[in-house]
């Protein structure tokens, strides 16, 4: 940026009248200069934009602050003996219209930025006594010396339009009163930080569901990522023995479940454990139980099933993932071990896992990442529920089902960015801190 600056600044100070003048004339500079194509190219993308701010920008820009304050209009029509609406403003349209205005207007900046810089250049190109390359030479050298530019440019378009104006837009949201309460769904106006205030205050009824989700959220990724890593490593280590007949049966017994989708392997359980289900039906026929087991009515039963359905669906992942690496694990490491009295427990403690951790972090972290964005394992089982004391949120709900709730059920569409804020947020802090201080992060020579 300090680059960017001072480049700028030499072009204004030092560059000569073309390039002074595509300060204001955007492409002025290369049309001068010998670059015409590309010069008028850049000076209809100003037009453009002035055009559009003429015709929609600066209203879009005026109307921002303020969201619309018009609200619908009723009004009786005596010779139709009908109620005509007239139209209000909409506060989510001019809200999306204000967002794309300023990236319009950052996007237009960028390329003054640019066009400026590169007639400066050019400038000084025509100051050495150098042939400035003509229109068909910069379409050649991006399928040459530029590719990479070519290549990119599609894919960053893409992220820019697709992933961060809307996500912008919904971070936006959370400041604002867009919700069903008091009415808000097509006038709502900012609310500066106060929805942030209400999910962390404790004492309030929104605050206590949120720390309770999150408290079950992160006991959650907890058990779901360290019982499927130890337990899916553990099961690759007994199969990969010298002593186990049949390996490749075993592996394909494991993995068969991978193969079925996870969404029709839950939805089964789901309804085999339902208080009618096939489980409680085969457990009654059988007199072990009088009564159906509550699978999703009680709180921690639903919770502890949860956690082994996952189990089931998880483990041969981290046998695959495993299997490789243990495959890997140097055999004069285990032998010094026997030789030295270790037993299996040992040997697993201070050889197996320890190599395995230091190998597979990441992988550990985007589990934990994953576990704590795992919406289908939940939803589909439990549903997030039995339903908590609160009016939003389950007792075996995560952040990312209880957001769902809230935006798509509920339509606290305020409160549901506030919430995606904060996993964000949270996900952020313990990934870097947990990466940034593991072994594979500070010593990742020692694995060589």
């Amino acid at each position: 940026m300090k680059e960017d600056r001072i480049n700028v600044r030499n072009a204004l100070i030092h560059g000569d009248l073309y390039t002074k003048l595509s300060a204001v004339f955007m492409g002025a500079g290369m049309l001068w200069h010998g670059q015409r194509i590309k010069g008028i190219l850049v000076f209809i993308l100003e037009a453009a934009f002035w055009f559009y701010m003429i015709t929609a920008g600066f209203l879009n820009l005026g109307m921002l602050p303020s969201l619309g304050t018009q609200e619908q209009g009723k009004v009786w029509n005596e010779a139709k003996q009908i109620y005509e609406y007239t139209a209000g403003d909409n506060s989510q349209q001019i809200l999306l219209a204000g967002v794309i205005t300023c990236f319009v207007i950052a996007a237009i900046v960028m390329l003054w930025i640019l066009q400026l810089r590169h007639s400066y250049h050019l400038q000084k190109q025509i100051e050495r006594g150098e042939k400035v390359p003509g229109f068909k030479q910069d379409i050649k050298s991006l399928f040459d010396g530029n590719l990479h530019i070519t290549l990119m440019t599609l894919p960053c378009i893409g992220i820019l339009i697709f992933n961060i104006v809307p996500l912008v837009y919904m971070i936006s949201m959370a400041f604002t009163t867009y919700s069903k309460e008091n009415d808000h769904l097509i006038l709502f106006d900012w609310d500066g930080l106060h929805q942030f205030l209400r999910v962390l205050n404790m004492n309030g009824n929104i605050g206590r569901q949120f720390w309770h989700v999150l408290a079950w959220t992160i006991v959650w990724a907890i058990f779901a990522t360290f019982l499927n890593y130890i337990l899916g490593m553990i099961l690759a280590m007994v199969i990969n023995r010298k002593d186990t007949k049949g390996k490749a049966f075993w592996r394909f017994c494991f993995v068969l479940s991978i193969a079925v989708p996870q969404f029709v392997t839950l939805m089964i359980m789901n309804i085999m454990l339902q208080p009618s289900g096939a489980v409680n039906v085969l457990l009654k026929n059988l007199g072990l139980i009088k009564e159906s087991i509550p699978f999703w009515t009680n709180a921690t039963i639903a919770r502890i099933t949860i956690i082994v359905i996952n189990l089931w669906v998880g483990i041969p992942y981290t046998m695959l993932q495993v299997t490789g690496i243990l495959q890997n694990i140097p055999a004069e490491l285990y032998e010094a071990s026997k030789m030295d009295g270790a037993g299996p427990v040992r040997t697993f403690f201070r050889i197996t896992l320890p190599y395995m951790l230091f190998v597979t972090t990441p992988y550990l972290i985007a589990s934990f990442v994953g576990n704590i964005n795992n919406f289908n394992v939940i939803y589909l089982l439990s549903g997030g529920g039995p339903t908590y004391v609160g009016d939003t949120a389950g007792q075996t709900d995560l952040l990312v089902t209880w957001l769902y709730k809230l935006t798509i059920e509920q339509q606290y569409y305020n409160l549901g960015a506030v919430i995606g804020i904060m996993t964000f947020v949270i996900l952020t802090i313990i990934t870097l801190i947990t990466y940034r201080n593991s072994s594979s992060y500070k010593n990742e020579e020692a694995f060589m």
